[in-house]
Formats: C-alpha cells, sequence, structure tokens
C-alpha cells in the first residue's frame, strides 16, 4: 500500500500585503505602508510624510516591542 501523498494547503487569499521581516513599521493612517531596519530610517521617512501632509496621522510601530509612537511635527 502506497504512502498518502502529503497536500500542501495553498494560502487563503488576501488583500493584505505580506510584511518583510524588518522590524520597524511606517504606518499611515494606521496603514502600513513600509517596513525599517532602524527606528532612525522609519522616523525620517515619517517626518518627511507628515511635513508634506500635517493631517494625517503618521507613526513608527516597533514589532518586536509592539510600541507604536505617533510622529509630530517639531
Amino acid at each position: 500500500m502506497p504512502a498518502p501523498l502529503e497536500e500542501s494547503v495553498p494560502e487563503p487569499v488576501t488583500q493584505r500585503k505580506r510584511v518583510d521581516g524588518k522590524r520597524f513599521r511606517l504606518q499611515v493612517d494606521r496603514q502600513t505602508k513600509a517596513s525599517y531596519a532602524t527606528y532612525e530610517a522609519a522616523e525620517k521617512a515619517g517626518q518627511g510624510i507628515k511635513k508634506e501632509h500635517p493631517i494625517l496621522q503618521v507613526a513608527v510601530y516597533d514589532g518586536v516591542e509592539s510600541v507604536n509612537k505617533i510622529i509630530e511635527l517639531p
């Protein structure tokens, strides 16, 4: 009797983008737009967005510590 074949289970289809493995995620209006290896890089990108569009909520989420820091204009 042959051994049963292992069937690969297809991943569910969603509209979510896969987040790459970087720790810090740049979020604009609570939607992840990019991820960065360092907080400084994410903060710099976030400040650029905040200066151009001050009404948006821009934050950096730390995936390891589960901390969300809002970026404010100086």
